[in-house]
């Protein structure tokens, strides 16, 4: 199965997109671009594998394979993306966080009701590998 990731907006609150799949639609927000740096941007665009992995933390969630230079990739649950060097929160370390709504928690960027759009974004996938294209257009 093909994952479409669709980025949107860039700002130091976070990377804002559109993931779709056949009958399935959710916002993601991810880190800031910081050149691939770890632990502080978000992954390049491009194609990549997606499995299911164990994590400690999360239990069984999808793994974003093979991204140059980085590591254990993963797409959870988490409001936030923002540049903690800005002052910003973040949830994530260069992760995809998943979103039924995109909004504001505190007066900084935010995905919103993120568990439950995980849960389903997993339930639809079947917890079957993919493929994930990762594509933006800024202005």
């Amino acid at each position: 199965m093909n994952v479409d990731l669709f980025r949107m907006e860039r700002s130091d609150q976070g990377t804002l997109g559109i993931l779709t799949t056949t009958n399935f639609k959710c916002y993601t927000l991810e880190l800031p671009w910081r050149e691939n740096q770890t632990g502080i941007s978000c992954i390049p665009a491009g194609d990549y594998t997606v499995e299911i992995r164990l994590s400690p933390k999360y239990g069984r969630i999808y793994w974003v394979r093979n991204v140059p230079n980085r590591e254990w990739i993963l797409i959870h649950s988490g409001n936030y993306a923002g540049d903690v060097e800005k002052g910003y929160k973040t949830h994530v370390r260069g992760c995809i966080l998943l979103g039924k709504e995109k909004g504001y928690l505190g007066g900084q960027r935010a995905v919103l009701n993120s568990r439950l759009t995980v849960r389903k974004f997993m339930s639809k996938m079947e917890y079957q590998p993919f493929n994930l294209t990762i594509r933006e257009n800024f202005s």
